[in-house]
């Protein structure tokens, strides 16, 4: 059995390979951005992507008109990889074949008088193996005291990329929330303006007949004596 000082060396000697390995975790690929999109315009943004790397854009149409936009995807020459046409949401995963700035469109020129809120999520899945591995080169056979280092590596991997996907979730349950948000507070004031057109209406009404009916019984010929 191992005496408590033992332990204590070696959870001081893990502390520092737990430190090198943590920046590496911590470090996010995955960005997200709302903007509004006026009636008859396109927006569009770049995303420069290394040959052989695998990146991901989702996208939704928060609020504005019939919740539909069109968007393109292009590569760095300009070939089209993925068009939708007046789509109110989408996800695609795209492997890039090339080095370059590959481009990505939200079209609103459909639309004369409606403009569109859209959220989009970029997941980039960085090829940063030779980075991650800089560290192993730091220490020694003797410093591993029976932990197996590329376990340690994987487990972190699988840290890193569930953390990753964790915050994709989270970001697209908040535009999930954002999205009902509208639609509610849209019908909330549909459900007001009918309500007082139709209240006005029976009002109307209401007194229409009163007058007609005292008009009915109402004898406005003189009797003579």
């Amino acid at each position: 059995m191992a005496e408590p000082w033992y332990g204590l060396c070696r959870l001081g000697r893990f502390l520092p390979l737990f430190f090198i390995l943590l920046p590496g975790v911590v470090s996010s690929t995955d960005y997200d951005y709302t903007f509004t999109l006026p009636p008859g315009q396109r927006e569009c943004f770049y995303q420069e992507v290394k040959k052989e790397t695998n990146f991901e854009v989702e996208y939704q149409v928060i609020d504005g008109g019939d919740l539909d936009v069109t968007f393109v995807l292009r590569s760095p020459k300009g070939v089209p990889l993925v068009t939708e046409l007046r789509k109110s949401e989408g996800i695609h995963s795209i492997d890039a074949k090339e080095d370059g700035d590959y481009m990505f469109c939200f079209d609103n020129t459909f639309s004369r008088m409606s403009e569109k809120m859209i959220f989009f999520d970029v997941l980039l899945d960085a090829d940063t193996d030779g980075e991650d591995d800089d560290w192993m080169d730091f220490v020694s056979p003797e410093e591993e005291l029976d932990i197996k280092l590329e376990d340690m590596k994987d487990s972190m991997d699988r840290v890193k990329e569930h953390l990753s996907k964790s915050r994709q979730i989270q970001n697209v349950l908040r535009v999930f929330e954002s999205k009902d948000r509208s639609t509610q507070e849209h019908n909330f004031e549909r459900v007001n303006f009918w309500s007082v057109l139709q209240l006005a209406i029976m009002v109307t009404t209401a007194l229409l007949q009163v007058y007609t009916v005292r008009n009915l019984f109402d004898d406005k010929k003189k009797v003579r004596t």
